[in-house]
């Protein structure tokens, strides 16, 4: 398995369970490292360099996020500053930082709700929370696992839009099931199988009905309108009947 990604593309990362998705992403945020092969991520190699500045300088929306500490939402945020779950023992943001984390909780809808801690939130407050804190430090790469997890229509709609009006250098991954969750801002695609890569660049050629059915095995059609993705199984079920 070979690919780079550059700044400012956006990619989607397709395919079944147990294709390989999570392991990839985990690559791009340094959180695994390979047990043959070379991963560089923003020109730096996975052993080489001191991971956790590494992991300042990427964003990461992962709905497993691992949060012991009762924190609330601007905490929650704030810790994208230093690429850590808890907030660093000693650590103090600049009230420049505070301000940012604000615009953010504000832009993603949790404005009145900003104190409210972690154990208390719903699912759709702790994906919007993990988005705020990803996006806190404008990095240059964004990953997201399945951010849309817990949001309702509107709040997925507004992440896309979030996503949408991003800088235009920032890098971004996204791993998703479902299509519709695909911003209009999906620049190139990477379709994976039994851990390889089915088809991979311009997202236009690779989302297609004969590629993604070969990707899933099974017949799915896929069709884009407006800049979104629409797929739906063309599989015909027999229907049950008695005689």
């Amino acid at each position: 398995m070979s690919f780079t990604i550059r700044a400012g593309e956006h990619w989607a990362l397709i395919g079944p369970n147990g294709a390989g998705k999570s392991t990839i992403l985990s690559f791009c945020g340094a959180e695994h490292h390979p047990t043959s092969g070379s991963v560089y991520v923003l020109e730096q190699q996975l052993g080489r360099v001191e991971i956790r500045k590494l992991r300042e300088q990427i964003g990461h929306v992962n709905p497993r996020h691992r949060l012991i500490s009762p924190l609330t939402v601007r905490e929650v945020v704030l810790t994208g500053a230093t690429g850590t779950t808890e907030l660093m023992m000693g650590w103090q943001p600049t009230p420049d930082l505070v301000e940012r984390a604000d615009e953010l909780i504000d832009l993603l809808g949790l404005g009145t709700r900003s104190e409210v801690r972690w154990p208390t939130m719903s699912q759709g407050e702790r994906g919007r929370a993990l988005i705020a804190r990803a996006l806190l430090t404008d990095p240059p790469l964004l990953l997201l696992d399945e951010p849309s997890t817990g949001l309702d229509v509107a709040a997925r709609e507004q992440l896309l839009e979030t996503l949408h009006a991003s800088h235009p250098e920032l890098a971004t991954v996204l791993v998703t099931h479902h299509f519709e969750e695909l911003p209009a801002s999906t620049s190139q695609a990477m379709l994976l199988r039994d851990g390889a890569i089915l088809a991979s660049g311009d997202v236009a050629e690779t989302l297609t009905t004969e590629l993604v059915s070969e990707s899933f095995d099974y017949p799915i059609e896929i069709e884009r309108q407006g800049g979104r993705w629409l797929a739906r199984a063309t599989r015909q079920r027999a229907a049950v009947g008695a005689g």
